[in-house]
């Protein structure tokens, strides 16, 4: 397609093998086609981005930053972000990718990893010099020709919250598959890497996430051909060891039950004091008084969600779209919905009719099942993956709104399932409640309905009258 329109100015791309790390086998391509000599794509797929050229240079120099995210819950969803990470720099200066440049990595790969083994790279005890060094220390030069950082902080935590929101449906998934719902179990967290580049107008871009961001506090240091030994790095140690204290501060599995018991235990403490100050024990009146934080530095993470979800919680569309996806799986453990597991999501939102009968149901399934699996992202197990289940409810949103734009179509559907399981779940809450307590006029639950009291029972009523309208409003729109 490039080739056909000819434009003038032709982007160039980085390719980086599925799997790897530490920028092992990274290279750079102007033409398309010039994948191919990287060997079988089939054996090792690769991610192919284009090529940010126009970067933010400081003394000439390309650099990213590496910044600590901490994805402390999923649900509810909570992220923390560190309030200061590593600016990593290459090692020669930067000039925009020509077919004679491509191949020098220490110009346009800002890899510590390969970095490092460059004889311009600068090892220092400063953590605001060097080729590494605190991000803190660039947004101070920056700050000093007079950048916004404020405004520059902001789009970057808005970076870190749409990139998380996109990965949430999917780990939920195999959260779900691992841990059994309603039993307690493990507090799970992730420290994540985000790798972010500054553009020439100070644009941040996400360039990637790593899963599993390397925590060492050291490098490798050649004092004889073949004699290494670990040298401690001042920059590394002032933002990593802060991130994992703060992170096991914030995950204290005891932290709950010390704020259920304080009040308690200042009642105690209390009393404590006042026996100690009739005896005159002031030694022991300082123990007692002493917060176990008191001596560690404030925190270096900082909430950004919940604390920012309003201005973030339009794009939690395909989060909602998961819930409704786990709910239907019916066997715990798996992560793929079988045929009848969609066919009563279908029959539960009350989604078929007579223009979409469930025949036309499992055509729906069939079809879209087969071309993702046929994919081979994943042969575990057979059915619909999450990413299936996406792409039928769109279909279902297209066809049941059709004079909408496609986030109100996707919108409405969900709103639309939401509610008529709410409903249900209520129907078979007040059942059960009926059945326990064996109430002289008991509730009678019918499989076409509910039979219920009005003074008994008003709030459900005055619910499922709402539904009816939701239900005659959405009908005439659609």
């Amino acid at each position: 397609m490039m080739k056909e329109s000819d434009p003038p100015w032709k982007p160039t791309f980085i390719v980086k093998p599925d799997g790897g790390c530490q920028g092992d086998g990274i290279y750079l391509i102007k033409d398309p086609s010039d994948i191919r000599l990287a060997g079988n794509l089939q054996s090792r797929p690769a991610v192919v981005q284009e090529y940010i050229s126009k970067p933010l240079l400081i003394d000439k120099l390309k650099f990213d930053i590496r910044l600590y995210v901490l994805l402390k819950s999923l649900e509810p969803l909570e992220i923390y972000v560190a309030k200061d990470g590593l600016s990593r720099f290459c090692t020669e200066p930067y000039q925009e990718p020509t077919l004679k440049n491509l191949h020098q990595v220490f110009m346009h790969l800002t890899n510590y990893s390969l970095n490092i083994h460059s004889g311009n790279f600068i090892h220092s005890d400063n953590v605001d010099t060097g080729s590494k060094r605190t991000f803190s220390s660039v947004l101070y030069r920056l700050s000093s020709k007079g950048v916004d950082i404020k405004k520059l902080w902001s789009d970057i935590i808005s970076l870190v919250i749409k990139t998380v929101i996109a990965l949430t449906p999917e780990l939920k998934v195999y959260y779900q598959s691992d841990i059994p719902a309603g039993k307690p179990g493990p507090t799970c967290f992730q420290i994540l890497g985000f790798d972010i580049l500054l553009m020439k107008n100070l644009k941040p871009v996400l360039l990637e996430v790593n899963a599993n961001p390397s925590m060492r506090i050291e490098h490798e240091q050649e004092l004889s051909p073949g004699v290494f030994e670990n040298v401690p790095s001042p920059v590394d140690e002032e933002i990593k060891v802060a991130v994992i204290r703060d992170t096991l501060r914030l995950m204290d599995p005891y932290k709950k039950k010390k704020k259920d018991n304080q009040s308690q235990l200042s009642e105690n403490a209390a009393d404590t004091k006042d026996e100690l100050l009739e005896q005159g024990s002031t030694d022991q009146l300082k123990h007692i008084s002493k917060n176990p934080e008191a001596s560690l530095p404030s925190l270096c993470l900082k909430q950004v969600f919940p604390k920012y979800a309003k201005q973030f919680n339009y794009l939690r569309l395909v989060d909602r779209m998961a819930a409704l996806f786990i709910r239907f799986l019916g066997v715990k453990g798996t992560m793929k919905l079988g045929p009848t597991g969609f066919r009563t999501f279908i029959r539960n939102c009350k989604l078929s009719n007579s223009n979409f009968s469930m025949a036309s149901v499992d055509i729906l399934y069939i079809d879209i099942t087969r071309r993702w699996n046929s994919m081979g992202l994943d042969q575990r197990e057979s059915g619909m993956c999450l990413q299936a289940f996406v792409e039928a409810f769109f279909c279902l949103a297209q066809r049941r709104y059709k004079s909408l734009s496609l986030h109100e179509q996707v919108t409405s559907l969900i709103d639309f399932c939401e509610y008529h399981l709410a409903i249900l779940d209520e129907k078979r809450l007040v059942c059960s409640r009926g059945i326990t307590e064996r109430r002289a006029a008991p509730v009678t639950c019918q499989p076409d309905g509910l039979h219920l009291t009005a003074a008994t029972h008003a709030p459900l009523l005055n619910r499922m009258t709402d539904a009816n309208k939701f239900t005659d409003y959405r009908n005439h729109r659609s």
